[in-house]
């Protein structure tokens, strides 16, 4: 029976949606706010109790014989699914006060309520194919997302999510194919041949279509995973998507989304191919240089852009990339690392873009030199955004610091010709990048004036905060930021024991 429990969290909110249709519950505010809040928090209990049933599996059935629906609880999708769980809690109650300005929040609960589901079901999914199916209905649940508010632009910007998207899963499935031909018929019993294997389930020396042909499809096919994390050169959406969506969804497609490739890609590197096989070939060295150079270019790029939200999608791009360069090094220390970062990253660009959701609903200011003094009318606000700053650059003792070292020494540890000092010196040139596009805002913030006719002399600022319903999500976030950088044990400690498995 605890096995069929499995599917609550991915089932509750398939309901939830249902409930919110208009005919449904009459919509007004307060009964989709009901609904959506009930629906979420039942999900998020669901779903934290199946972290802590142990290591189960459930097949659900199966689209060929050798191709089964099968989620399975391990480790890695307890680690994913927790921190998607709280980010989720976190802008849902952002959500409620942010959208007051929208005619249509039913329709946007609606689908973040069922994007939740699809997320949890990733994390949980045990085979390549049931990973792959959620993978891409996940696109079609967060598409709404982008172009809620149905702006030209917003429209624009979510037809090229869902472009990229596809175009990134037709890449994805025809890795899936030939992995499919090369798996052994007894690689996994319940889970079929595509089931997940810790160090991968691929033997070199039965390989029907020759390792040279499989590791150029492997290459595509992760390259095709990049799309949704944001990997040059399929990174062009993120940019586009961010400063058109709300500032939930925005929140919710940096810090989770994003999170969701790399939980797909870390199952084909680590789980289906194994790091063993992609070792020292062309593909990892093609692989890192990808990354790198995505890390350099989206610093570049934030650095220069003046749009407060299209600056933050920037710094994403460049971000997430950190991990992928972690996870493309395949050495233990390099991999906690960028396991680290993925859920620091989540955490810090959660906090960062519901910041800037609170300084545009409050004043409806879009650019980097529009927050100038901002933070004398709202310093909760940015005193919030200058703790994830401060973090995202990887200043000591916030967390992202110990993600950027633990990848350093990973990077020099693997022994990896240039690499394992390129990637060093990247980082660093990336953190004083990150420096110059995101506490220069704080500076302005709190040390400019506001711009001639925004106040007047000897006339007390009038404080504009939002509500407690967004000032509460950016104080977890800000203490969750600064608690993983003062306590940081149980974490590297999981995350160890975690990566000794894989490499």
């Amino acid at each position: 029976m605890q096995q069929w429990f499995l599917l609550a969290p991915i089932l509750l909110p398939l309901l939830g949606a249902l409930a919110l249709q208009p005919k449904a519950i009459k919509a007004s505010r307060a009964r989709v706010r009901l609904v959506t809040g009930l629906n979420v928090c039942l999900t998020a209990v669901c779903g934290t109790a199946v972290l802590f049933l142990g290591d189960c599996e459930l097949l659900v059935g199966n689209l060929t014989a050798s191709l089964p629906i099968y989620f399975r609880v391990d480790g890695l999708s307890r680690y994913f699914a927790a921190f998607t769980i709280l980010m989720w809690v976190c802008s849902t109650c952002f959500s409620f006060e942010y959208m007051n300005h929208s005619k249509e929040e039913s329709r946007y609960q609606t689908f973040a309520v069922l994007s939740f589901g699809v997320l949890l079901g990733i994390c949980f999914s045990g085979n390549l194919i049931t990973t792959y199916l959620l993978y891409e209905l996940m696109t079609l649940a967060t598409f709404p997302l982008v172009l809620h508010d149905r702006t030209k632009e917003a429209i624009a910007a979510g037809y090229q999510y869902l472009f990229y998207s596809i175009a990134g899963a037709f890449l994805g499935l025809l890795g899936i194919f030939f992995l499919y031909t090369n798996a052994p018929a007894d690689a996994a019993s319940r889970g079929g041949s595509l089931a997940y294997v810790a160090g991968g389930f691929l033997d070199p020396d039965k390989l029907v279509t020759g390792k040279p042909v499989l590791l150029v499809f492997l290459f595509l096919m992760l390259v095709g995973l990049g799309s949704k994390i944001g990997m040059f050169p399929l990174h062009g959406w993120l940019t586009k998507a961010h400063p058109v969506a709300p500032a939930p969804a925005s929140a919710l497609l940096s810090g989770n989304i994003t999170k969701m490739g790399m939980l797909f890609l870390i199952r084909v590197v680590y789980y289906s191919a194994g790091a063993s096989f992609l070792r020292g070939t062309w593909v990892q060295y093609a692989l890192l240089a990808l990354a790198l150079l995505t890390v350099f270019l989206g610093s570049m790029l934030a650095y220069k852009e003046r749009i407060f939200k299209k600056r933050l999608a920037y710094s994403t791009v460049s971000q997430t990339s950190y991990s992928l360069c972690g996870l493309f090094l395949m050495h233990p220390v390099a991999v906690v690392g960028a396991l680290m970062h993925v859920l620091y990253h989540s955490v810090i660009k959660n906090l960062l873009f519901l910041c800037a959701g609170s300084v545009i609903y409050k004043t409806g200011r879009t650019r980097v030199e529009e927050l100038k003094g901002i933070g004398r009318t709202m310093p909760f606000t940015m005193v919030c955004f200058t703790i994830g700053g401060l973090a995202l650059v990887g200043i000591p003792p916030t967390s992202a610091f110990l993600s950027k070292w633990y990848l350093a020494m990973g990077a020099l540890e693997s022994g990896i010709s240039v690499y394992r000092y390129l990637v060093p010196v990247v980082l660093l040139v990336s953190a004083l990048l990150t420096a110059g596009y995101l506490l220069t805002i704080t500076a302005d913030a709190f040390f400019v004036a506001q711009p001639e006719g925004t106040e007047r002399e000897n006339v007390p600022l009038k404080k504009q905060e939002p509500g407690v319903r967004m000032l509460a999500p950016l104080l977890i976030l800000a203490l969750l930021t600064l608690l993983l950088g003062l306590f940081p044990s149980p974490v590297i400690d999981f995350l160890t024991e975690l990566a000794s498995g894989l490499c």
